[in-house]
């Protein structure tokens, strides 16, 4: 992949954060390997802080980038021993699974400078009965739910309710474990598929059964450093696979950033009423929490509310985000880390941004890999278009695909119509058989 001029998205100057004097020359470590990680270095790659980006186990998109390591990140001394030998002076953790391990603990327990929460303040994302309990004793405004282990008594419950209903699984499960049953029928399937037939795994052994909100879903992040936080622009993303929110859900199909019509006083209340409290309960709790904390929010008639909290960038939210950042990512992670965030003037563009994922056919479901792919030379000549890899791998010097999201078509522009438009041209252009994509990401 051909690296283009960043045109309007060069890196605010420097500053130096109080007695915080800017590090040089950084090598950075980028664990994971998806549409998220390479939009993280590719932004990352932008700052002059920057000597060399890793990323472990990456993609063909970070190998243009930087180096990719090939090892992995389950095994936690493994990823030590590289960050030693290579250098490296920041790790910034992707992927939610290995948050859930505790990878951040295991480099704090180095010295290392990491960027995410460590294993206990990253619970309210792979524990979601946690995150209730949180929730509600914190009586931050969220659906009303209960939790089961037994199956025969969470069918019981749904036989009193009212539908559509809110079906989860209460643990990591790639942003899959989410069923909005219509029926009855459509709930105990979904309950017999989670706790029986462990499609999600032990992440289904405890399901969550939620009321069903109604209202306009978005994406909210904040960069947190244990006890401030700053918000992010709104983003929205696409979770079901097919036009007009039709299908199962996915892992996102695409993202708009910022969402028309939600204003800076909605996001003042989020982080008043939400993100605080949380940061300051986790804090009590001796789980400080430093990262990107993301509630997904309904705005409903009463107000905002919690469905769920994600602990580190969206996927494909942070595809978006990375193409109106102004200020120096380096920069904003280095405070977060050393607790100097309140210090710190973050900016973005005065820009919209429009993300769209092309999927393998089958995908949420069963997909093949090493489908060829054409066209991703001609789509790097479309300017304000940068295509994000996700499922792909370099195989005999081409690059074919190797997971069900395989790219996140990204645009910039002045308005969403225009960014949309940009990433539509190029979603064209970029071919594989079988290839999916949602026609309306606005």
């Amino acid at each position: 992949m051909r690296i283009k001029p960043h045109r309007g998205f060069e890196s605010l100057p420097l500053r130096q954060i109080g007695n915080f004097e800017p590090m040089k020359n950084m090598n950075i470590l980028v664990i994971g390997s998806g549409g998220r990680e390479h939009a993280l270095a590719w932004k990352l790659k932008q700052s002059p802080r920057v000597k060399k980006i890793f990323t472990a186990p990456g993609n063909p998109g970070t190998a243009e980038l930087g180096e990719n390591i090939s090892v992995d990140i389950s095994d936690h001394q493994a990823i030590i021993e590289c960050v030693k030998k290579k250098e490296i002076n920041l790790v910034v953790v992707g992927p939610d699974d290995a948050l859930a391990l505790g990878i951040v603990n295991s480099l704090q327990g180095e010295k290392i400078k990491v960027f995410g929460p460590t294993k206990e303040a990253a619970e309210i994302e792979w524990s979601k009965s946690f995150a209730k309990d949180l929730l509600e004793r914190l009586n931050i405004p969220t659906a009303k739910s209960k939790t089961f282990t037994d199956i025969e008594k969470a069918k019981e419950y749904i036989r009193d309710h009212e539908y559509p209903l809110v079906i989860k699984a209460c643990g990591l499960a790639l942003g899959k474990g989410v069923v909005i049953a219509q029926t009855q029928e459509e709930a105990e399937q979904a309950l017999e598929e989670m706790m029986t037939q462990k499609t999600f795994g032990a992440a289904g052994e405890t399901v969550i059964i939620e009321e069903f909100l109604q209202g306009e879903e978005i994406s909210t992040h904040a960069f947190c450093d244990g006890e401030t936080a700053v918000m992010f622009p709104s983003a929205q993303d696409h979770k079901r696979i097919f036009d007009n929110d039709k299908g199962p859900n996915t892992g996102g199909m695409g993202t708009i950033a910022p969402v028309p019509g939600v204003s800076k006083n909605v996001l003042d209340q989020i982080k008043q009423e939400i993100v605080m409290p949380i940061l300051q309960e986790l804090k009590r709790m001796g789980r400080p929490f430093k990262g990107v904390l993301f509630p997904g929010i309904m705005l409903t008639k009463e107000g905002p509310k919690v469905l769920e909290f994600n602990v580190r960038f969206g996927d494909p939210e942070t595809q978006s985000y990375m193409r109106i950042l102004k200020t120096d990512l380096v920069e904003i992670l280095l405070a977060c880390v050393e607790g100097k965030l309140s210090s710190t003037q973050i900016e973005w563009e005065s820009k919209s941004a429009c993300c769209v994922v092309l999927a393998s056919p089958g995908y949420p479901g069963k997909y093949p890999k090493g489908l060829p792919i054409t066209g991703i030379a001609k789509a790097e000549n479309i300017d304000d278009v940068v295509v994000f890899h996700a499922g792909t791998k370099s195989e005999d010097g081409k690059i074919v695909t190797n997971g069900g999201r395989v790219f996140g078509v990204s645009a910039s522009g002045s308005s969403l119509d225009g960014a949309r438009q940009k990433a539509y041209k190029v979603v064209e252009l970029v071919n594989f058989e079988g290839k999916q994509f949602r026609k309306d990401i606005n």
